[in-house]
């Protein structure tokens, strides 16, 4: 799969009090527009320790914050050299805390297929999916014919619709980094999350 600037692949927001603060992982993107997620590499591992100190100045007064600093900041400071390496230990860590039992698999073990919608949906083949659930944005270039054509289910994730949860810093915020509901909710997070059906 392609690596893709200005995504989510390598930033998201947390809530400060003076509002929402991007933090983004530096990586190697100048001259490597077509790279594959597996081959973008990290820009060094300085990004590393002010994310930290970010996290710490503004979720430190959460109710969970040691429960969940406790495993979220040795992830830090473990040397990432990938951006998929980094966000693999990273979700696998969150969904290990919050028990959604879940394999990983990587694209790149796979032999893939040209074309966007082809390539995922033979890929979901391959590794017995039933059910491909996208973000919205990519209606613009799925072509749902494939989908079905291989038997497999499609489903658009609605990212509105959350319940609000106790936050820190004045009026509720969406669309902020799940670790900001980690350090509020801990693991009663699973209430505040929703499942998508096809």
């Amino acid at each position: 799969m392609q690596y893709t600037r200005r995504d989510w692949r390598n930033r998201n927001q947390i809530k400060t009090p003076q509002g929402v603060q991007w933090l983004s992982v530096p990586v190697l993107s100048k001259g490597k527009y077509h790279q594959r997620i597996a081959d973008t590499e990290l820009d060094g591992p300085e990004w590393a320790e002010l994310h930290w100190r970010a996290l710490a100045q503004n979720y430190r007064r959460a109710p969970h914050f040691d429960e969940i600093a406790a495993w979220l900041q040795p992830l830090y400071l473990q040397p990432h050299t990938h951006l998929s390496q980094m966000n693999r230990r990273f979700l696998e860590a969150i969904c290990g805390y919050l028990k959604i039992p879940t394999v990983f698999r990587s694209s790149s073990d796979y032999a893939l297929l040209d074309g966007k919608t082809e390539r995922l949906a033979d890929l979901c083949a391959k590794v017995g999916a039933t059910t491909y659930i996208s973000g919205p944005a990519a209606k613009t270039y799925i072509d749902e014919d494939v989908f079905r054509q291989y038997g497999i289910a499609l489903a658009w994730f609605d990212y509105a619709g959350y319940p609000e949860y106790p936050q820190l810093w004045g009026d509720f915020v969406h669309g902020v980094s799940i670790l900001d509901l980690l350090f509020n909710c801990g693991a009663e997070a699973h209430k505040y999350m929703r499942h998508v059906r096809p």
